[in-house]
């Protein structure tokens, strides 16, 4: 079987010259796993629909967001302006990754090559995340009867306080966020379970918290797993404060991927942050997620 991969050409959005993110990487990436035989096409996906997005967000929100309404302030707040390619790219995104997440219910796994916005809330964007990807999709999931249990691992270097906002009241959805603890936001949101670890961690204990960790998860039932794949953890990233290595970001994707699939979990994986300071090696860590994928799918 062929790993299901979600891209779209609109993932790639006119945004300013001078910003600091990375917007051209999720054109990169396709091209990178076409070249590199990961997969022979992708699923393209359509825009979430608004009913859809009303799960996560306030009607009022997505409104400003869809009629660039928002406000300088609330735009400055995400980091993007809210111009028609931007907008499009929200709703494109989102989908992407709904659509993942219901690839992934046959063939076990399926990635974006987009998502893990995990610092957008109900009411509002933040740190260039303007829709909450992943809670739409786990909120799709159990509204449509595909899931009832739903595990959010998210292993970006930043706190995923979007999602632990989004369910702080929802049992049946738990929020594990693994983030350095000193880094974006700098005042932390309570997920089910944070694990927060110190400035300039290496390989070994990062790989050993990581692994107590899914010893415990492991104690619990799920029927579906996101996985937010951050490669912001990597030590020329320039906006983390880890020190994990290239080899490091290859075992943690394997180790995640090859846990949840042994026990026949569907789990969605979405790319989540990375800023390394070399383009290609940026490409080359996001890559490891679906490489590692479409090795055991």
């Amino acid at each position: 079987m062929e790993l299901p991969v979600i891209n779209h050409p609109d993932y790639v959005a006119k945004i300013n010259d001078d910003n600091k993110f990375p917007i051209r990487k999720f054109g990169a990436l396709a091209k990178h796993l076409l070249e590199n035989n990961v997969v022979k096409k992708f699923h393209i996906p359509k825009e979430c629909s608004f009913e859809t997005l009303k799960t996560s967000h306030s009607t009022e929100y997505i409104n400003h967001i869809k009629n660039k309404t928002l406000d300088i302030k609330a735009q400055k707040k995400i980091g993007f302006p809210i111009n028609d390619s931007v907008v499009k790219r929200s709703f494109v995104a989102t989908g992407g990754t709904v659509l993942a997440s219901k690839l992934a219910l046959d063939s076990k796994l399926a990635c974006n090559t987009a998502g893990g916005s995990h610092h957008a809330t109900f009411d509002c964007g933040a740190g260039y995340c303007v829709f909450n990807d992943v809670a739409v999709a786990a909120n799709y999931l159990k509204i449509k009867g595909y899931a009832k249990k739903i595990l959010i691992l998210d292993l970006d270097v930043h706190q995923g306080n979007g999602n632990s906002e989004i369910f702080k009241n929802d049992p049946n959805t738990l929020t594990f966020s693994m983030h350095c603890a000193s880094n974006y936001p700098a005042k932390k949101s309570k997920s089910d379970i944070d694990i927060e670890l110190k400035d300039h961690m290496e390989d070994k204990e990062y790989l050993n918290i990581l692994y107590e960790n899914l010893k415990e998860l492991n104690k619990n039932t799920y029927d579906f797993i996101f996985y937010v794949a951050g490669v912001d953890i990597h030590h020329e990233d320039r906006l983390g404060k880890l020190k994990i290595s290239d080899d490091g970001i290859n075992k943690r994707d394997r180790i995640v991927i090859e846990n949840f699939f042994s026990k026949k979990i569907p789990l969605c994986g979405v790319l989540g942050g990375g800023y390394n300071k070399s383009f290609e090696k940026l490409i080359e860590l996001h890559s490891m997620l679906h490489k590692n994928c479409a090795k055991i799918i």
